[in-house]
């Protein structure tokens, strides 16, 4: 096979920095490069797909194929009145097509500001911040099945989102590997400032224009407030998801601890996975060369030199304080790898 890298060095490619290298490494930037990638692969071993690696706990050396898509290109696909309907490639990293289209004035994105990784990456998660997640705004994933190299689109509710997952991360995870998105956006600003510190920031400024432009600008403020950035400290975002309980668990925790930050939701109540780590006391504390993020309790971050056993017994230890304190329990939300894999 052409265009790839041997034995290759993936410590820039998980921004966790964790060492590990990729028996073959390829970065294709076209379907039929990834096609043929996939028709030459040696059958008897694993396909992973890693994007950026902005969501990974990468746990030693990958065996196979390891991809990292580099399809670019975003366009405006159609229009109506109401709605502009845009697509872009999976190689394409995540904010730069958030800036792109609220450049253009459309809005749908703005509370997605500064996310990292690519456009490729998004509908895997079910990316979400502020508020808004990504399935409200996701007309068609488009796929590559690696199997057969088959291109196949699907709807958004044929993608099974929920909360930070969908099928491609679970029951197909290993099946399909994302190659493009397409996304229907408004014309006409219907801006979500829900989130309190946003809804804050808009009340004290009435002469300040609710636009995708200042919402944009805003979230960007308080993620750099908040959030490491990965280049400058280790990190792959927040590591734990905002855990839904029963109502019943939830009212009986916020008569013993006044301040629970919680949200009502259908299925429950979702707590702030960050509170209940701090008030775990684990707020900037350090285990070896990991710890839980000073400004940010939700962030695991590597001080430097820490390996894949290091981020499991900081994880492990602060599930089993929030367990022990408030009877709840915490997912990771960062997809460890390796992991399911491709059919072989």
């Amino acid at each position: 096979m052409s265009g790839l890298e041997h034995n290759a060095d993936l410590r820039a490619l998980n921004t966790l920095g964790l060492p590990a290298k990729a028996h073959h490494l390829a970065r294709p930037a076209t379907l039929d490069a990834l096609r043929q990638l996939l028709a030459e692969r040696d059958l008897s071993q694993p396909v992973f797909v890693i994007g950026e690696g902005s969501n990974l706990v990468i746990d030693g050396d990958l065996p196979g194929l390891t991809l990292s898509l580099a399809i670019d290109g975003m366009v405006k696909v159609k229009e109506d009145d109401s709605h502009v309907w845009v697509a872009a490639g999976a190689g394409v990293h995540w904010d730069d097509l958030v800036a792109w289209t609220v450049e253009q004035g459309w809005q749908g994105l703005e509370n997605l500001s500064l996310i990292p990784g690519t456009t490729g990456a998004a509908p895997f998660q079910n990316i979400g911040a502020y508020g808004v997640e990504l399935s409200q705004v996701l007309e068609q994933v488009t796929v590559m099945e690696i199997a057969s190299g088959k291109v196949l689109h699907f709807s958004a509710a044929e993608c099974e989102f929920a909360y930070r997952d969908s099928r491609f991360k679970s029951r197909d995870r290993g099946r399909y590997i994302i190659t493009g998105i397409e996304l229907r956006l408004n014309r006409q600003p219907r801006c979500n400032i829900d989130y309190a510190p946003l809804q804050a920031f808009f009340a004290q400024r009435p002469g300040v224009a609710v636009t995708p432009a200042a919402v944009r600008e805003q979230v960007i403020a308080i993620r750099s407030s908040k959030l490491p950035d990965p280049t400058v400290l280790a990190n792959a975002g927040s590591f734990f998801k905002n855990p839904v309980v029963p109502a019943s668990l939830a009212a009986s925790l916020q008569q013993r601890h006044e301040k629970l930050v919680s949200y009502p939701q259908p299925e429950g109540v979702k707590l702030a996975a960050g509170w209940l780590i701090e008030q775990a006391g684990w707020k900037g504390r350090r285990l070896g060369p990991v710890g839980m993020h000073s400004e940010q309790a939700l962030v695991l971050v590597n001080h430097g030199g820490a390996t894949c056993d290091d981020v499991t017994a900081l994880a492990e230890a602060v599930c089993r304080d929030v367990k022990a304190r408030f009877g709840v329990e915490l997912e990771q939300e960062p997809v460890r790898m390796p992991g399911p894999t491709a059919n072989r």
